[in-house]
């Protein structure tokens, strides 16, 4: 057989097979086992230099495992070049040829894999239309817009029709609302290509929420947490997980009798899976902390205030503890210095911590 062949077609999905990666004898990616299932928006999420990206760029085959086995579909695909692995990738850059038009940028991935000419225009025309850059064919990069330009990256690497598409930090570039305007736009794909498994690296908690089957918590090389956005932001299992996705109340309790005693005041919450007298920490998010009277109050000196637009942001001292409650804008906040109470209902609190499940 001679010329070079396209890659095989083969089942969409991911999995990461205990893959651990080096440099220089420091650990970025340390065993990770997660499996993307065929059609799923799977985040990796996390701060820089939890091991995200590195994650993403051994899928897409541009660092090598030190340990360990990287299978898309069916295939072990840890031996396999880059342009083998029937991938797409978008990263923040937009990486765009800037002399070239619109239309010769998304057919660029199409020639380097030697398709047949008489394809690459429909192929093209089909990836410019289903990102809504048909219009902008004849164009050059530097007469569009950010947001334009990342859609005509994301173009590109569907024109080649990938069993994955791997999206870095995508839109950590643009604007707050191209930002906002572009996670509707991959939504809508996502909805379009349901064959196609997303991997979705982002530092940004509400891209993860919004877009994600499932978020996987990364942070230090390692993977803390995995599930869905409701399960990680109801129900978090770590500390980390609960601070970093979505904000949290961590308060330090002790596992009594029916509950847990915070500041000298006993909570009503479930302790099921505490040890009783363990040391503990109660995650109430804020939205779910209300003002005055009712089951688990806190009393405590407002400190601060913050305005948000639809919402008001209370900062409470609770015997030197600092407690936040997000509230529907108020048309009489207290003063800063009044005795206020806060509360929270049983339901909307978790126990993490020492003498809990933290796994």
């Amino acid at each position: 057989m001679t010329g070079t062949t396209a890659p095989v077609r083969i089942r969409s999905g991911i999995r990461f097979d205990s893959v651990s990666v080096a440099y220089g004898g420091n650990t970025v990616l340390d065993a990770l086992d997660l499996n993307v299932e065929p059609g799923e928006v799977m985040a990796l999420l996390g701060p820089s230099g939890s091991g995200k990206t590195t994650a993403l760029r051994a899928v897409a085959g541009f660092v090598r495992p030190a340990a360990g086995r990287v299978f898309i579909g069916d295939r072990d695909v840890t031996d396999v070049p880059p342009h083998r692995r029937g991938i797409g990738m978008v990263v923040q850059q937009y990486a765009l040829f800037p002399h070239m038009r619109v239309k010769d940028n998304v057919a660029f991935g199409l020639k380097a894999r030697k398709t047949p000419k008489r394809e690459i225009p429909g192929r093209v025309a089909e990836a410019l239309e289903l990102t809504g850059m048909a219009a902008y064919a004849e164009r050059h990069p530097r007469e569009l817009s950010g947001g334009q330009q990342q859609r005509v990256a994301i173009a590109r690497a569907l024109a080649i029709r990938p069993d994955v598409l791997l999206l870095d930090e995508p839109l950590s570039a643009l604007d707050a609302q191209l930002r906002s305007g572009m996670l509707g736009e991959l939504a809508r794909l996502h909805r379009e290509l349901p064959d196609v498994s997303i991997l979705y690296v982002t530092h940004d908690q509400v891209e993860a929420l919004t877009l994600a089957d499932r978020i996987a918590v990364m942070d230090q090389a390692r993977l803390w947490d995995c599930g869905t956005p409701q399960e990680l932001y109801r129900r978090p299992r770590t500390h980390f997980t609960a601070s970093f996705v979505g904000n949290a109340n961590l308060l330090p309790v002790r596992v009594v009798a029916g509950g847990v005693s915070f500041a000298g005041t006993d909570l009503a919450v479930a302790t099921d899976r505490a040890a009783p007298g363990a040391d503990a920490t109660l995650c109430v998010r804020p939205h779910l902390v209300g003002l005055g009277e009712g089951p688990n109050a806190l009393r405590g000196t407002l400190s601060e205030v913050q305005w948000r637009g639809a919402t008001h942001r209370l900062y409470v001292d609770v015997a030197g503890h600092r407690v936040k409650a997000d509230l529907r804008e108020l048309r009489d906040p207290p003063e800063l210095g009044a005795e206020v109470t806060l509360h929270f209902a049983p339901e909307d609190a978790v126990l993490l911590g020492a003498g809990v499940s933290d796994a």
